[in-house]
């Protein structure tokens, strides 16, 4: 009897223990400063009214998707320790799977957006100052959380609880992809959805930052006067700045989980 206990607890870890206790310190790390940062992050964009700019309501949409990554941390933890039995229930199983996809999905939509408004914003200047409204940019905010919560939505039938057969579920039960979603095709078409999440967002960005930089120099060599090194210091850090992008927008792609908000340093830059 002890020996089938045993191997039920050492069957429960999916890695080695020294290894998840290693992981979960460096998790509680980044849930505690992600929490403060982000909800810092919110708190100054709301509350100070000349913080609200079109760029600072990206980051505060990215902040918010950041901080329910962050609130669903202990759930994955709890799997990597424990990730059967599950006895949380099959609407929690559902529920913190689908707000990960769904505010993964955001923050990728958000950053190419936001990277849209640079390019417009640097390339034409009088157009953008025209065309890019606080009440246009809250508009499309929306409308890219709701893009992320239909591309999400099947998440609710792709995974659930489910164990093995002819085994007791109270000690079987796993939150995992359900044999629906394998045998109907969803999973096929959920990891393609994915894939375009990534790669077509990926080939805008490498296009709008290579215009960019080529406005920047192309304006760099034309300015003349006492502003001229002033204009070429914020080229150079915009240069600079642009390509922590891809990595920033890679790292997302996997987890949108950030101890403090590095956004703010990409994108508020002065032109």
């Amino acid at each position: 009897m002890d020996y089938d206990n045993n191997t039920q607890t050492e069957d429960s870890y999916l890695f080695p223990v020294p290894l998840l206790t290693g992981v979960t310190v460096i998790c509680l790390l980044f849930f505690t400063t992600g929490i403060l940062g982000n909800m810092m992050t919110m708190l100054v964009v709301f509350k100070f009214q000349d913080m609200r700019t079109t760029t600072n309501l990206y980051l505060s949409s990215m902040a918010f998707s950041d901080l329910l990554i962050f609130l669903c941390m202990p759930l994955d933890l709890f799997r990597l320790w424990q990730y059967r039995p599950w006895n949380l229930g099959d609407l929690l199983c559902k529920l913190f799977q689908f707000v990960s996809e769904c505010c993964t999905y955001s923050t990728i939509l958000n950053i190419t957006a936001l990277s849209a408004e640079r390019y417009f914003a640097v390339c034409f200047p009088l157009r953008a100052k025209a065309m890019i409204t606080k009440t246009k940019v809250k508009l499309l905010i929306l409308v890219l959380w709701v893009i992320s919560f239909v591309s999400a939505g099947p998440i609710f039938v792709l995974v659930g609880v489910a164990h093995e057969n002819g085994t007791n579920p109270l000690d079987t039960n796993e939150c995992r992809i359900t044999e629906y979603a394998i045998h109907s095709g969803l999973l096929n078409i959920m990891v393609w959805t994915s894939s375009v999440f990534f790669f077509l967002p990926v080939f805008c960005l490498t296009v709008l930052y290579s215009l960019i930089v080529r406005k920047l120099w192309q304006r760099k060599k034309k300015n003349i006067g006492p502003k001229t090194s002033i204009r070429d210091k914020y080229n150079r850090q915009t240069i600079k700045m642009l390509g922590k992008v891809p990595d920033l927008f890679s790292f997302e792609q996997d987890k949108p989980a950030y101890a403090v908000n590095p956004r703010c340093e990409i994108y508020n830059i002065a032109y």
